[in-house]
């Protein structure tokens, strides 16, 4: 209290003396004057406390708080961390009406999922602590939701009137010898952004002597009638192989091939025979069309697999082609191995994608044999047999030496199951929706990959 007196006597330019210095200690005695110093002493800790409780709200509006943004259609959350403001608590947050997102109090978390992208000033009402009426202020920061980039694409028609025009997307789901099979076939995002067509194919076909077939294309990109090069291999090697004699013949070699205990190379060779020459057969009709039509053999340039399937009484056997980028690949009964059926031109046989309507892979100079194109498979059993373009085979599984690695099956097979971004799932004991769910399923994102996509699947 004495530096107090002082204080005032100083301010008030009265100077130390002996009757100063006496009538100090009398004021130091005095009780008005201790009441007086009391009551200024109060008065400042009060106007310290507001100060304080000033300087901290001053302090959070004026701290750089950055909240991520969010995507749309995308899950969202984030924690406020603000411990470094002991005195603030967040009231709540204007603004998050439109964007489907709520906060709560209790716990400092924003969370939702925005649906539509947008850009928005967010309100953040707060109060000190220690304010005993709790007075909001606002602190106002700024939030972005990010488009989805599936949005970002058009989706236009293709237009009817072209020439070879096809349905943007196709699907079919049916039986499959004593199984079923799905296959769904959808037009890429680079193709639906400009209204051009779907480019890829497949077409089936139920044989004689209880074989079936399975084939599917992929329409180079590159080439200008290249939906009619994949319509065409794909429906005319399957009615091909729609001939009794031919699979009759097919059927035998097989059942002498498998009866040997070591299966012989000359019946290995005339099976494969078999198949060259209905695959010589496509190409020579393609060669007519192209003709007939007045366009160029690389107007009409596609990739081919097809499989021929029969279930025998020592197993099922799979005979495969194929040329280009696709795959067919077989998942045992145990769903813990993974086989891969054809050889692709891909890899140590790259240099560019090879096509049925090139005439070097039928002179073997291309890369690798013809003879190697075809495969002869005896399997007892099996979970799945899957063909794919590669607009599956790119983003899934991105090279081909992933095609045998079973970890990254697994993840593929739980992403059709409907472990995704999206939760879309395949349901396989669901026959009557099952097509529309592949194709639902088939429009996944993959940044980068936006070409056709077809998936056939026996199960």
């Amino acid at each position: 209290m004495e530096k107090f007196v002082k204080k005032i006597l100083e301010n008030n330019n009265i100077t130390s003396s002996k009757v100063v210095d006496k009538v100090v200690s009398r004021l130091l005695t005095s009780a008005k004057v201790e009441e007086i110093y009391k009551s200024i002493s109060s008065l400042n800790n009060q106007v310290m406390d507001i100060f304080n409780k000033y300087k901290d709200s001053e302090e959070f509006k004026e701290y750089h708080l950055v909240i991520p943004n969010a995507n749309a259609k995308n899950e969202y959350s984030y924690s406020f961390e603000i411990s470094q403001f002991p005195n603030i608590k967040i009231k709540e947050i204007r603004s998050l009406d439109t964007l489907g997102l709520s906060f709560d109090n209790q716990t400092n978390i924003l969370s939702g999922k925005p649906m539509i992208a947008t850009q928005v000033e967010l309100q953040i009402v707060f109060y000190n602590k220690k304010d005993e009426n709790k007075n909001e202020e606002i602190k106002t920061v700024h939030f972005v939701v990010n488009a989805d980039p599936k949005d970002l694409w058009k989706n236009i028609p293709s237009s009817k009137d072209i020439r070879y025009w096809k349905e943007d997307d196709d699907v079919y789901a049916d039986d499959f010898l004593d199984r079923k099979i799905v296959i769904a076939s959808k037009r890429g995002r680079s193709h639906a952004h400009e209204g051009t067509t779907r480019d890829d194919h497949f077409a089936t076909q139920k044989l004689y002597d209880g074989w079936e077939i399975v084939a599917v294309a992929d329409g180079a990109g590159s080439a200008k009638f290249a939906r009619k090069g994949s319509e065409i291999a794909t429906t005319f090697i399957c009615d091909r192989f729609n001939n009794e004699n031919i699979i009759k013949s097919i059927s035998d070699l097989v059942a002498s091939f498998y009866k040997e205990e070591t299966p012989q190379p000359d019946i290995k060779s005339s099976i494969f025979n078999l198949l060259y020459k209905e695959v010589v057969s496509l190409y020579n009709y393609l060669n007519e069309f192209v003709s007939k039509e007045e366009i160029s053999m690389k107007d009409l340039n596609t990739t081919l697999i097809f499989a021929l399937v029969k279930k025998f009484e020592f197993g099922y056997v799979i005979l495969t082609f194929g040329v280009g980028d696709c795959p067919i690949c077989v998942v045992n009964e145990e769903k813990s191995e993974v086989k891969l059926l054809n050889k692709l031109d891909v890899g140590e046989y790259g240099g560019g994608t090879r096509f049925i309507t090139m005439s070097e892979i039928f002179t073997n100079q291309g890369a690798f044999p013809m003879s190697h194109r075809f495969g002869i498979h005896r399997i007892e059993n099996f979970s799945k047999l899957f063909l794919m373009t590669d607009g599956i085979y790119d983003p899934k599984f991105v090279v081909e030496s992933k095609l045998e690695y079973w970890d990254t099956w697994k993840n593929f097979l739980l992403d059709i199951d409907g472990q995704n971004e999206d939760k879309t799932k395949v349901d396989f004991t669901n026959e009557t929706e099952i097509k529309y769910q592949l194709l639902k399923w088939m429009d996944f994102w993959s940044k980068g990959n936006h070409d056709d996509r077809t998936l056939a699947i026996i199960y």
